[in-house]
Parts: C-alpha cells; structure tokens; sequence
C-alpha cells in the first residue's frame, strides 16, 4: 500500500539547478567574482573616505550593479553613543539633584548664620547700616561658599581627568588620529557651570538675606 500511494500519489520530482548554481547555494565564489571584500581603516578620516567612494561609486550605476555596504564601525559607535548619552542624561538627573540640594543646604547655613548675629545685624543698623549693607554681606557670604564648593569640584574633575588621561596613555599611544581622543574639559562647560553654579548661590542666598533685612534695630539689640 506504501509503494502503490508513492507511485500514484507522489510526483517525481527532481531539480533543473545547474553545477553553477550548486556551487554558490554551496558559498563557493571565485577569486575574480568576489561575493563580499573587508576593508578595515586605521583613523574615522579614512573611514568616511571610503564610505563616500563607495557611494560615488553607487551614483553612476544602476540599483542592480550597486555595491552593497555595512558600516560595523559607524553601528559600533552608533550603539555607544546611544549608551553614552543615556548615562550622560542619568549623570545629569543626579547633578540637577545635587545642585538643588546643595543650594537648599547652602541657604539653611545662611539663615542660621543670620539668627545667630541677629544681635551683630541689630547693632550695625543701630549705627547706620542700611538694608543694601546687610543683604550685600548675606549674599557675598552665600556667592562665596558656592564659589569654594564649584572650585573644589572643578579641581577634583581636573585631577581625576588627569588621572584618567595618564592611565589610558600607559595602556598604549592615544592620538587623536585614532578612534579614540583624550577626554577633556571644554572651556565653554566649565563657564556655563560656573554661571549655573553661581546664580544658585544667589538663590540660596534670598531668603537669608531677605530675612536679615527684615531685623529691626531694637528687636534685634534686645535678642538673647
């Protein structure tokens, strides 16, 4: 019954492929038709060079002659810039954090600051400190802590950017006509967090100051 279904049922099949078809659905590929050519550059210059060759290459010739070609290195760099950037924006959650938080401690050092001389505060308005004397004290005070806070921090990135530098540098030579550069600390970033940092010395510095001139004379002599 087996052999009767495969006779009548089963169509004879067989295949009209060629040696040469063979052989490529086998890999097989002849030096002079090369199915695909690895080319590997030293610097992202050279990259990008040979990228935009190929593709002058591919203007003058019809979709079906093109070469087709894969950037390994631009998808490489592609996926960390992706995971850089991601870090970058954590990073960037947790400094906008610490700078509020900062800028919340440096205000509570300030008012107590002032509670604490609120007899000193009375005293110079008694003889003849104004208002503009008193919160200008306050908000140096204030710029100046932040300030002391920004220059530490700016040293601790430049030392450790340093430190950074030297140890790549001792792994092998690290040039700038490689992939890879030596990370460093614009000129541009280190203003605009100078300027953030003290424009939250000023906000910090507000309400202390607000506070202070606020003290009357009288009240703030018979303060215990």
């Amino acid at each position: 019954q087996v052999q009767y279904l495969y006779d009548t049922s089963v169509p004879a099949a067989y295949s009209d492929s060629t040696l040469e078809d063979t052989l490529s659905a086998l890999g097989y590929v002849e030096r002079s038709k090369p199915s695909k050519v690895n080319l590997y550059a030293s610097t992202f210059s050279d990259k990008d060079a040979i990228g935009d060759c190929i593709e002058r290459y591919n203007d003058a010739l019809p979709e079906d002659d093109q070469i087709t070609y894969t950037d390994y290195v631009a998808l490489l760099m592609s996926s960390v810039t992706t995971i850089i950037n991601a870090i970058s924006y954590v990073l960037i959650a947790f400094v906008s954090i610490s700078l509020v938080v900062s800028s919340i401690m440096i205000g509570i050092i300030t008012y107590i600051s002032v509670l604490e001389r609120t007899r000193e505060i009375g005293v110079r308005r008694a003889i003849g400190a104004k208002p503009f004397d008193i919160i200008s004290q306050i908000m140096s005070e204030s710029l100046l802590l932040t300030s002391l806070a920004g220059l530490i921090g700016l040293s601790v990135g430049v030392f450790l950017l340093d430190v950074v530098n030297n140890a790549m540098a001792s792994d092998g030579d690290v040039s700038n006509d490689t992939f890879f550069s030596n990370p460093e600390i614009h000129i541009g970033t280190a203003v605009a967090a100078t300027v953030i940092l003290l424009f939250s010395g000023l906000l910090a510095g507000l309400i202390p100051a607000w506070r202070a001139m606020q003290i009357k004379a009288i009240d703030a002599i018979r303060e215990e």
